[in-house]
C-alpha cells in the first residue's frame, strides 16, 4: 500500500488523539475512512473535522466497544459491505492503568488487556479476510514505547503492549509467507500530547491527576498530528516497525544496548521522579 487514495481505511479509537489525527490525514489524502469509538461526541466531532478538512469524503462513522468480539465481527462486515471493500486496519484504540502490581485488582488488568490486546486482535481478525481479499492492503497494530521496555506502575499497561507486539511480529511473518500483498506494521508511540494519560485510571493511591500533569509537562513532547504524519509514512514505505518520536528512539537503542540491565536503572529513575511527584 503504497498511497492510500481510494483505499478503505478503518481506524479504531478515532474519537480522538492519533485515531482522529489519521483519520483526517487519511481522508484528506484520499481514502475511505470507517471510523469506530466508544465516545460518541468525540466521534461525531471526528467525523465533523473530516468533513471539514476533506469535504465530498466518504466517511462511516460507528460506535463501537474494540473488547466486544462479535460486535467487532458484525462491525468489519458492515464496513465491508457499506464501502464493498476493505484495504486497511488500523487498530488504534487504547486504554490506560496505573498501579503496582501489589495493589491492583485482577479485574484491573483484565480490563487493560481486553481493549489494548484483545481489541487488536479482535480487529485483526475480524477485517484480515477483506484485506486479504483486497490484494493491496494493511494493517497497523499500535503497541508503544511501553512495548519496547517495562515501567514500574504499568505492568498492566506493559503486559498489553508487549503482547501487541509479539502478536504483529509474529503475524507479519505469517503474511510474508502466505500473503505477500498484506503488509504488517507494528507503530510504537512515545511521548504523545493525547488523553491517554489525563483518561487513566489508577489503583494504589497513585496520584492520578500529578502524574498526567507531569506527562503531559515533561514527557508528551510530540503533537498527534506529527505522530500521524510519522505513522502514515511509515505504512506507506511498508516498514515492520515505525518508532514514533525521538524517545521511542533513544530509549529503544538504550534497552538494545544494556539489555536488562536497563530496569535498575529505569527503576532509580522512577524512584527519584516519584518522589518528586510526592513533593509538589
Amino acid at each position: 500500500m503504497k498511497n492510500f487514495r481510494d483505499k478503505v481505511c478503518v481506524v479504531t479509537g478515532a474519537g480522538s488523539g492519533m485515531g482522529r489525527t489519521m483519520s483526517i490525514r487519511l481522508a484528506r489524502q484520499g481514502a475511505k475512512v470507517a471510523i469506530s469509538d466508544v465516545d460518541p461526541e468525540g466521534l461525531s466531532t471526528t467525523e465533523r473535522l473530516i468533513k471539514e478538512a476533506a469535504p465530498g469524503a466518504e466517511v462511516h462513522s460507528q460506535l463501537l466497544n474494540v473488547a466486544e468480539r462479535e460486535a467487532v465481527l458484525e462491525y468489519a462486515d458492515t464496513v465491508a459491505k457499506h464501502f464493498g471493500g476493505v484495504n486497511a486496519i488500523f487498530n488504534n484504540a487504547g486504554i490506560a492503568h496505573h498501579g503496582e502490581v501489589e495493589s491492583m485488582e485482577f479485574k484491573d488488568i483484565e480490563r487493560i488487556m481486553d481493549v489494548d490486546y484483545w481489541g487488536v486482535v479482535n480487529g485483526t481478525k475480524a477485517f484480515m479476510p477483506y484485506i486479504i481479499a483486497s490484494g493491496d492492503g494493511a494493517i497497523v497494530n499500535t503497541s508503544s514505547l511501553f512495548g519496547l521496555l517495562s515501567e514500574p506502575g504499568q505492568s498492566a499497561y506493559n503486559s498489553a503492549k508487549f503482547a501487541v507486539r509479539g502478536f504483529t511480529e509474529s503475524l507479519r511473518q505469517e503474511m510474508l509467507i502466505s500473503h505477500p500483498s498484506v503488509k504488517v506494521t507494528c507503530v510504537h508511540p512515545g511521548g504523545i500530547k493525547t488523553a491517554v494519560a489525563r483518561n487513566a485510571t489508577t489503583s494504589g493511591g497513585y496520584d492520578q491527576k500529578a502524574a498526567a500533569e507531569f506527562f503531559d509537562k515533561y514527557l508528551a513532547s510530540m503533537s498527534p498530528e506529527k505522530a500521524a504524519d510519522v505513522i502514515l509514512h511509515g505504512v506507506s514505505k511498508e516498514k515492520a516497525r515505525v518508532l514514533v518520536g525521538m524517545d521511542a528512539k533513544v530509549l529503544d537503542l538504550f534497552v538494545r544496548v544494556t539489555g536488562s540491565a536497563y530496569q535498575g536503572v529505569v527503576a532509580r529513575v522512577t524512584k527519584l521522579g516519584t518522589a518528586k511527584l510526592k513533593s509538589h
